[in-house]
C-alpha cells in the first residue's frame, strides 16, 4: 500500500498505474487530499477531504 500512489506503479498485467497518483496531484491542487485504508481480502476504502 505504501506504493500505490507512485506514478506508474501497478500490480496489474494491463495497467498504467497513472490513476491514483493523478488523483492524489488534483486533491491536494484543490486544497484536498486522499487517503487509503486496507484490510487485505476484506474491504478498501479511499477517503477523499477537501
Amino acid at each position: 500500500m505504501d506504493k500505490i500512489f507512485i506514478p506508474f506503479y501497478t500490480t496489474k498485467k494491463e495497467g498504467s498505474g497513472i490513476g491514483l497518483s493523478l488523483s492524489r496531484q488534483i486533491m491536494g491542487l484543490h486544497g484536498g487530499t486522499i487517503t487509503v485504508n486496507s484490510e487485505p481480502d476484506v474491504k478498501t476504502e479511499f477517503t477523499l477531504r477537501f
